[in-house]
């Protein structure tokens, strides 16, 4: 059988997705939704893309700044790459947290798009949504356990 070469799919990867999702981890876990995705099969794995670049650089911005904001909440080092399970903990608490912080639906159902865009009406730019309220989300967010 032949051996799998992650280097040719991560150059794949590259080439064929433009805009890749950076909730990308939360989307696949199905914790939360987004109504600007695309899934696409590449290589045989589910990969997800962004299908409106504007929308893209809002998430862009609140990614940066909820990682920046969790790394205390999560005992992260900034300088080492994030273990999965702090990943997906960031991203879904986060999205879920920033949702409730809205008054809306802080589950599964919870769109990413939607959610930043108004959260960007509401309180301006990422800089100024309420970290403290969503760092408590992120904090008590347990992702779902293994199969056995």
């Amino acid at each position: 059988m032949a051996e799998y070469n992650e280097a040719a799919y991560k150059l794949a990867r590259q080439t064929y997705i433009e805009n890749s999702c950076p909730f990308e981890r939360a989307l696949l876990s199905r914790c939360v939704v987004c109504d600007r995705s695309r899934k696409i099969n590449l290589a045989e794995r589910e990969v997800i893309a962004c299908g409106d670049t504007a929308v893209r650089e809002y998430c862009l911005t609140f990614y940066d700044a909820l990682h920046e904001n969790a790394q205390f909440a999560l005992k992260t080092n900034p300088d080492a790459p994030w273990p999965f399970g702090k990943e997906i903990r960031a991203q879904c608490g986060g999205v879920r947290g920033l949702a409730l912080a809205l008054d809306g639906q802080g589950d599964a159902t919870a769109n990413i798009a939607a959610t930043v865009l108004l959260a960007n009406d509401r309180f301006g730019d990422s800089s100024q949504f309420p970290y403290s309220e969503i760092m408590r989300a992120v904090v008590h967010y347990e992702p779902r356990k293994r199969r056995s």
